[in-house]
């Protein structure tokens, strides 16, 4: 609105602007309470028109979209081969993503040299399994 037009230009000289005596149109009595007060009530209008979000909560988004579902341990790979193994020449073979594992950790000890075949591994997991002189392949 243009200044000129402005009922602060008309009404200069008034005290009150046309709203009556001391004090009216003045408190937050006028504007339906302070901050975000009545939109459950009275403002509920001007909630849906300006910000129809303002209720409720957004839903949760994981932190880390890689999800490990399900991991084997170092100290498992014995038992693992016992039951899953097979040979490959002379070499062990054990196929944790065939298996249904997502990831190796490093946890335990392990006796026997395997070539393992899984999509992630942690370090000391390939360390252990090098240090009996096996190796670890990443399937991806």
């Amino acid at each position: 609105m243009a200044t000129r037009l402005r009922k602060t230009r008309k009404f200069r000289g008034s005290r009150t602007h046309g709203w009556g005596q001391i004090g009216q149109h003045r408190a937050s009595g006028h504007k339906g309470g302070l901050g975000k007060s009545g939109l459950h009530k009275h403002l509920y209008s001007t909630l849906l028109k300006f910000d129809p979000d303002h209720f409720g909560h957004d839903s949760t988004h994981p932190p880390h979209p890689n999800i490990i579902k399900k991991w084997a341990s170092v100290r498992d790979l014995d038992d693992i081969f016992a039951k899953h193994g097979k040979l490959e020449g002379n070499r062990k073979l054990i196929d944790l993503t065939s298996l249904g594992y997502d990831k190796l950790l490093g946890g335990g000890q392990v006796k026997n040299a395997y070539l393992v075949k899984v999509e992630q591994y942690t370090a000391s997991a390939e360390d252990k399994i090098k240090k009996v002189g096996g190796e670890v392949l990443v399937v991806e």
